[in-house]
């Protein structure tokens, strides 16, 4: 059997240790799936002493963990520290210089400095690696640059964040509001003490700019994601949904328009109204799902575990696995499925055009003519009411809630809408647009 593949680890958080589990675990298994022997050099975390569950003895430590680039005895530094700049930032450059390739699970890093990094790892002929960036244990980006590699993706969309998922489907399951069970979602390690990136969308938004660069052949560009979370969403838009026939989940989108004249790429993170009959509406829990729409495959659905130990790990080891077998992504290496010089830069495009139909909620003032003001603004804007909902009454002078589910249009239609009635005096909260998922 070939020289041993020899890794040096940054981070021994809860993914860090269940790499060092998988690879002591199924130590015979992955050397004959490798065609030699993946072991650990050395490793690097802010405290040594720390009980993590596993032993660390046997492998040489680093303080410093952007010194294990420089080490004889590594050929892949696998970075789990996470960050888009920084320390982490700091140690991929650094491995990359030293001749090293690179497995990461850092989505961050890879949304904003992920060309950079692709174009210094073909320069040195080296692998970059970052399956366990995005869904956890599932192959989603294995599934796009190889199995899906002869297709033109028309559109991709999915569940991209497990704690938004959780949250979500547990309110559908239980109908308690958004605070109280994302302080479940913490209490069972869903959710971080601070959970902004999860439930304001950015941890979705990192994934979909990874996926889009793939499926499309773009550069990344993070900064044009159209991004919402879901910290408004309450008790009564879940039952709302249900009573219409959806499900609630925050979805990815991308897909390259060209209604514009030219090609431009469109890209959202979003709440949207998902029907029971579709794929999407029976992922629940920390669940994440991808869909790819291939002229010749049609619809691929990926879907797993997105997250934990186990999972994240699995990917990290799948990475090591191929770097073991040779396989840099290409002849030069090609992180994102075709070499960074070739990818193109595609402007952001424009939703105002965009046909669908759209989910809005109002909480309104509980007086005389505020339903005909509403209704009097779709009118003027064109927008055609399919269906709405007034919920029971409160008390004199509180406020009700007001639902209504357009007729298919233009997404500017319903934003003009909401802008004559900017200012109402009825209106007791800024109105909820969630757009309602097509087949």
């Amino acid at each position: 059997m070939a020289e041993p593949l020899k890794i040096a680890l940054a981070g021994l958080g809860t993914v860090g240790a269940g790499v060092i589990r998988l690879i002591e675990t199924n130590a015979s298994l992955i050397a004959r799936r490798a065609g030699r022997p993946i072991v650990v050099s050395a490793v690097s975390a802010r405290d040594r002493d720390k009980d993590r569950g596993i032993d660390i003895s046997g492998y040489a430590w680093e303080d410093d963990m952007t010194a294990m680039a420089a080490r004889d005895d590594v050929d892949v530094v696998v970075e789990l520290v996470g960050g888009a700049d920084g320390p982490a930032l700091t140690l991929a450059r650094n491995a990359i210089a030293h001749g090293k390739s690179l497995v990461t699970a850092n989505k961050a890093m890879i949304a904003h400095h992920g060309l950079e990094l692709a174009a210094l790892t073909e320069k040195a002929r080296v692998a970059l690696k970052f399956e366990a960036a995005v869904a956890g244990g599932i192959p989603v980006i294995k599934g796009l640059r190889e199995g899906a590699a002869a297709n033109a993706i028309d559109r991709l969309y999915g569940i991209l964040n497990g704690t938004c998922n959780f949250i979500l489907s547990t309110m559908e399951d239980t109908g308690r509001d958004f605070a109280d069970v994302l302080s479940e979602a913490q209490a069972k390690g869903y959710a971080e003490a601070d959970p902004t990136f999860d439930v304001e969308g950015t941890d979705a938004a990192h994934k979909l700019a990874i996926l889009s660069a793939i499926a499309f052949g773009t550069r990344i560009d993070f900064a044009s994601v159209d991004t919402a979370g879901i910290t408004r969403i309450q008790a009564a838009d879940i039952a709302q949904a249900d009573a219409l026939g959806y499900v609630i989940r925050l979805i990815g989108m991308a897909e390259v328009d060209s209604n514009e004249g030219a090609d431009r790429l469109f890209q959202r993170v979003q709440p949207h109204l998902v029907p029971f009959d579709h794929p999407l509406a029976h992922v629940d829990g920390a669940t994440n799902a991808v869909v790819a729409e291939g002229n010749f495959s049609g619809r691929l659905l990926f879907q797993g575990a997105g997250a934990g130990d186990g999972p994240t790990a699995s990917a990290v080891v799948a990475d090591l696995i191929d770097i073991a077998r040779g396989d840099l992504g290409g002849e030069a290496g090609a992180p994102f499925s075709i070499q960074t010089d070739e990818m193109e830069a595609m402007a952001p495009a424009a939703t105002g055009h965009r046909l669908g139909r759209a989910y809005v909620r109002f909480m309104v003032a509980d007086r005389p003519g505020v339903l005909a003001e509403i209704t009097a603004a779709m009118r003027d804007a064109g927008v055609s009411i399919e269906s709405l909902i007034q919920k029971g009454r409160a008390e004199a002078g509180g406020e009700v809630l007001v639902a209504l589910v357009t007729h298919e249009g233009p997404e500017s239609a319903v934003s003009e809408a909401l802008r004559l009635l900017e200012g109402s005096s009825g209106l007791t909260a800024q109105p909820l647009v969630m757009q309602i998922l097509g087949h």
